[in-house]
């Protein structure tokens, strides 16, 4: 039986009671690659990222065709996969071949086709639980046949997709603009760090534009020599974090996924300090220049693919932290790296040459503030927008729960009495699709047929 409580008016029956057939495919010989070098879409799970297709990753000839056991589905078909992506099922816009891991639900005149879909995206979970297997998640074809289907009048089928489209494409439309907010807040932050280092942050404290005390020189001159850190090979337990480059993190150290040292000797040359920060020397190009503020949480030391950097009295730690997270330290990156053929590099001397304006003692610490503060609250947005995403991503099925309990179309069903009874009732409905089941003779093996 359903877990869900449907109209009366409704019927519950197995899914296959409301398909003329299910199709599977097959995948074309590998050891042929001109199989492969055809105009054909052939289909996969690879390709159940969508809910409606517009081409596949794969394309096969028609020798392929022939000589497999794969069929050419017609566009517009349900196409669910039964391994692997279980709960997935998307409808192309154009005819595909699918492989063995995908079926083809051909459906009768009487059931409407986005119905069908929708609530099959609305038992997705269930299908999913259903899956069996130690490595690759699979359904029997005969759990997928036995499914509790929710069977309407077609009249109200049509009422519940059409609500459907809508009501989705807004949850979608929501689900788009604060996927963008992430963004935003990024080009935020960094505006803010553009301000704090060329000083237009604190205009205003200053009561003037102009840069009153900011010294200017190269980093080298206001920090003691940038070390590397230790080269020994670390554990996966041991007494001490050996902080590598994954652990940093938005200027903030992330205390995750961490490798450990007992040697003493490591310990005590490379231990780091409450206000030391680390540099990401080396890596991808956008990842190099990455920093990260040691604000003493636990011991710890650092690895060789970091530099530390230590300041002299009169610049402040996460001044510098900041300075280092800014535009304008990007850019220098971008600018004196070196070039390998998959990374690029920083070394020490090229850091120490960083051209660093440094404002008074007082300054740095009134920038350090304002910085703190507006990061704060980009972060509160942040975190409130992430809970908002949580909230819209779970609508999409409350939503569809609402639709196949009935409940999106309940004064619908007041309204429009005849076209709910009689001839139009869900039982007239089963009646039909049963003779146009009987009717249909089993397909030849090969093309699949509408």
């Amino acid at each position: 039986m359903t877990d869900a409580v449907t109209p009366p008016q409704w019927l519950t029956v197995p899914l296959e009671n409301v398909i003329l057939r299910i199709v599977g495919g097959g995948t074309p010989s590998k050891s042929k690659p001109e199989y492969y070098q055809g105009e054909i879409p052939w289909m996969s799970v690879k390709d159940m990222n969508k809910h409606v297709l517009q081409d596949t990753a794969d394309h096969i000839s028609q020798a392929a065709v022939d000589n497999s056991s794969t069929n050419v589905i017609p566009a517009g078909t349900p196409i669910v996969a039964t391994r692997m992506s279980l709960g997935k099922i998307v409808v192309a816009d154009f005819d595909s071949a699918i492989n063995q891991d995908l079926k083809a639900l051909f459906l009768p005149a009487e059931v409407h086709r986005d119905y069908l879909v929708y609530w099959y995206r609305s038992v997705a979970r269930k299908i999913e639980q259903m899956g069996t297997g130690t490595t690759v998640k699979g359904i029997r074809l005969e759990a997928l046949k036995g499914l509790d289907f929710a069977l309407p009048p077609l009249a109200e089928q049509k009422v519940i997709a059409d609500k459907l489209d809508t009501l989705l494409a807004q949850v979608e439309n929501t689900k788009a603009r604060l996927e963008r907010i992430p963004q935003i807040l990024k080009r935020f932050r960094q505006s803010v760090l553009a301000a704090a280092v060329s000083g237009r942050l604190t205009e205003e404290w200053r009561g003037s534009s102009d840069l009153i005390g900011w010294e200017a020189g190269e980093l080298g001159r206001f920090v003691e020599k940038p070390r590397y850190g230790s080269s020994a090979k670390s554990q996966k337990s041991g007494d001490v974090p050996v902080l590598r480059m994954g652990n940093l993190q938005d200027g903030k150290l992330d205390w995750a996924d961490l490798v450990y040292t007992s040697d003493l000797e490591e310990i005590e040359k490379y231990r780091l300090e409450t206000g030391d920060v680390l540099f990401n020397r080396t890596n991808s190009p956008e990842l190099v220049g990455k920093t990260s503020i040691f604000r003493g949480e636990r011991e710890a030391i650092y690895a060789g693919y970091l530099i530390k950097i230590k300041c002299l009295p009169g610049l402040n730690p996460e001044f510098l932290n900041y300075q280092l997270n800014s535009p304008k330290a990007k850019d220098y990156c971008k600018a004196v790296k070196s070039d390998g053929v998959s990374q690029s590099n920083i070394n020490a001397k090229k850091l120490a040459a960083y051209p660093l304006h440094c404002p008074p003692p007082e300054e740095q610490a009134e920038i350090v503030r304002q910085v703190d503060q507006l990061f704060a609250h980009a972060d509160r947005i942040e975190q409130q927008v992430n809970n908002a995403l949580a909230r819209v991503n779970n609508l999409t099925q409350s939503i569809l729960a609402k639709a196949f309990r009935g409940e999106l179309t309940a004064q619908w069903r007041k309204d429009n009495p005849e076209l709910i009874s009689g001839e139009n009732s869900a039982e007239a409905l089963l009646e039909r699709i049963k003779a146009e089941r009987a009717a249909v003779a089993k397909p030849k093996r090969g093309k699949a047929k509408a």
